[in-house]
């Protein structure tokens, strides 16, 4: 049963390619699942359940994706140039966009996550392959040395400070990691006796895959859905920078200390376990990130968020999110969780953001 639940992912990427496959207004069946998923991940009970899996059967959902992704881009082209997909048709332009964000961020960034983080080269080449969809490909290097080392700290791009909303979170997260990705690459070079300029630098993988997306759906399917793909990646990569964004919000840790079990959110809703590949059962993650996503262990005395589709929806109004969500989960971190020095810390950023003072 618990090997199931991760069929969730490949089951909603495939709506998504079914709905293209059909043309009309069935291109919005990939978004659809959205609403579908978010009631019930709010209705249904938290799930702090330990997983016994099928390990090949389990694995088998991340490699799934990839080919899965290729034939939703597919089908798009073959809906256009076969008349089913009309993008002259608003609705169905409409439809396109909000079905290829949606999957290219969820589920793909999660299985993308999962990939990169694996040992072996071709997992992690499928990781920047679907990375890709959400407008990324480099994603891979940053976030495991820069962001797994120095998460919650200012030297970390992916965490939000208290105050930020997710809008330009966005642009500092991105901004961030491009020129993480970009330093860490040149010094591997040096370390080699290379020049950073060398053909072998990533960067220019970046950038030919961030090219190659468009330039094939464009080519292949004419300007407008080329459009519709640049316009789908980039709002994918929002969607992606908004696991960053609620996973680490507001979270402060001294520079040089050990990560431990407070110094990230978790959101263990019943749905967005399995469709996320437990990326939100997220500190014991960040604990070992070479385990694999059915082998963490829940956390129950690890700081808790509620759904992430809340906190998503309330995210998009700052405000909200910072009187609802933000300050009273933050309020009880600094009282409850957080050490001295982070405490420090935590009322300095208070300061800056203009919030209360809450802990003497």
């Amino acid at each position: 049963m618990d090997t199931l639940r991760y069929y969730l992912i490949p089951l909603v990427t495939a709506c998504g390619v079914i709905g293209f496959y059909y043309g009309g207004d069935w291109v919005w069946l990939g978004a659809a699942t959205f609403p579908l998923l978010m009631v019930l991940d709010i209705a249904l009970p938290r799930d702090f359940g330990v997983r016994k899996v099928i390990p090949f059967l389990a694995d088998l959902t991340q490699y799934l994706q990839l080919p899965l992704m290729i034939s939703l881009y597919g089908f798009l082209i073959v809906g256009v140039n076969g008349g089913r997909i009309d993008l002259g048709e608003p609705v169905q332009v409409l439809g396109c966009i909000l079905s290829l964000a949606w999957l290219s961020g969820v589920p793909s960034l999660p299985v993308s996550h999962e990939l990169m983080h694996r040992r072996h080269w071709l997992p992690r080449r499928m990781a920047q392959l679907l990375a890709t969809f959400y407008g990324d490909p480099n994603r891979d290097i940053a976030h495991v040395t820069t962001h797994h080392l120095e998460l919650d700290t200012p030297l970390d791009s992916d965490t939000p400070y208290r105050g930020q909303t997710i809008y330009s979170f966005v642009v500092t997260a991105t901004v961030g990691a491009i020129k993480d990705a970009a330093k860490i690459e040149a010094e591997i070079l040096r370390r080699k006796g290379k020049s950073p300029w060398n053909l072998s630098n990533r960067m220019y993988q970046y950038v030919v895959l961030l090219l190659a997306l468009p330039g094939i759906v464009t080519y292949f399917g004419g300007t407008t859905a080329g459009l519709v793909a640049i316009i789908s990646m980039v709002s994918a990569k929002a969607i992606v920078e908004a696991f960053n964004y609620f996973q680490h919000y507001g979270l402060v840790r001294e520079i040089g200390k050990p990560i431990q079990l407070h110094h990230a959110w978790n959101h263990m809703g019943m749905i967005v376990r399995p469709l996320g590949c437990e990326i939100t059962n997220h500190i014991n993650h960040h604990i070992d990130g070479y385990t694999r996503f059915y082998e963490l262990r829940p956390e129950r005395e690890a700081p808790q968020m509620p759904s992430l589709f809340v906190c998503f929806l309330l995210g998009l109004i700052p405000p909200l999110w910072f009187k609802f969500i933000a300050m009273p989960k933050l309020k009880d971190w600094d009282q409850r969780y957080a050490t001295p020095g982070e405490r420090e810390l935590a009322m300095e950023s208070n300061k800056k953001a203009g919030w209360p003072l809450w802990v003497k």
